[in-house]
């Protein structure tokens, strides 16, 4: 079965492909390379043993889209990852945000819209919580107003895909993701930001290998044991499993729902200053780090109730986070290397 995966080529894109591989499936990519690199897909081969069905394009080009479905006409499953995806830079730059993480989304249901059926799953995220009210966070949580443009653009997402499900044959699962991180194995692929990080594990990892002066740790004041910030931090491929999981869920038509909503995430919250540490103890560097203020759209705490993932789906995460720190260190020196 030929299996759509937008943002292909990016972090959990690209760990998503080689589990769509290892799962029987047929991957096809498609990447604007607007934050990844082409080399991406020789590295995916050194992994598969092949080169994976590849199509640069822009998915805001409405066209485009459709000729892509033309194309490919045997398109059965879409995993949608291709978004824009940085917190601080969607506050600096909202109708970026809105152009790519929306209008693409329309169009590729637009097209799913005229087939008989089709299976799609929702690259989301749990920041669609805001601040949520108690942790850890479950599915039934109020969505807060989001805390930023980004944020905002996975809750219209979620709400547009609820809504074409009523109306067509189109089948969703919305997985609602904490703070990916780590790489494969292999240490073929894993996380390589274009510029400054965004995220903290490659800023880590960058400072650690001496390409960074120091970390920036926004933030010492905040409600938590230690004053910083505490997130819910899942390896890759953990993360990049669950999508294959879902998938066969709904090939297979499991689903209870026409829209399944599910958090993914360890279920464990480790603030800033716990992740440093483990990070410090897996590499046996010691990382030079500095207190700076907080972040725009930074929220205090969010770490995930995986029960529904665990029992509904039977997938749950196996890796703890020295070992996704391990990896993504790994990483950090073959690509420096």
């Amino acid at each position: 079965m030929k299996v759509l995966v937008t943002g292909g080529l990016g972090f959990i894109g690209s760990h998503t492909v080689v589990e769509l591989h290892n799962a029987g499936f047929e991957p096809l990519i498609v990447d604007n390379l607007s934050n990844s690199s082409i080399e991406v897909l020789d590295r995916i081969a050194a992994i598969i043993g092949y080169k994976p069905a590849f199509e640069q394009m822009d998915l805001r080009e409405k066209v485009a889209v459709n000729q892509l479905f033309q194309k490919h006409a045997d398109i059965n499953g879409v995993i949608h990852f291709a978004a824009s995806k940085a917190v601080g830079e969607s506050v600096e730059n909202p109708l970026l945000y809105y152009e790519n993480n929306i209008n693409a989304l329309v169009y590729i249901l637009q097209e799913l819209q005229k087939k008989q059926s089709a299976n799609f799953i929702f690259s989301s995220s749990c920041t669609v919580y805001g601040q949520a009210e108690k942790m850890p966070i479950t599915e039934n949580a109020s969505v807060q107003p989001a805390m930023s443009p980004y944020g905002n653009t996975k809750q219209i997402g979620e709400e547009i895909i609820t809504d074409v499900a009523k109306v067509s044959n189109i089948k969703s699962i919305l997985l609602r993701y904490f703070n990916p991180i780590g790489a494969h194995p292999s240490a073929e692929i894993g996380e390589l930001p274009i510029g400054v990080p965004q995220n903290l594990v490659p800023f880590i990892t960058q400072t650690g290998i001496g390409l960074r002066q120091e970390l920036s740790v926004y933030g010492d004041d905040y409600p938590t044991p230690d004053g910083t910030a505490i997130r819910d931090y899942i390896h890759v491929v953990d993360l990049a499993k669950a999508h294959v999981v879902a998938l066969q869920r709904l090939v297979e038509n499991k689903n209870l729902d026409k829209v399944e909503t599910f958090n993914l995430g360890t279920g464990t919250g480790s603030s800033v200053l716990e992740v440093i540490t483990a990070f410090e103890k897996v590499s046996g560097k010691k990382l030079p780090y500095k207190i700076v203020g907080r972040r725009e759209g930074d929220i205090t705490s969010a770490y995930a109730n995986t029960d529904k993932a665990n029992n509904i789906l039977g997938w749950k995460a196996q890796s703890t986070l020295e070992e996704s720190l391990a990896s993504a260190w790994k990483w950090e020196q073959k690509i420096r290397s």
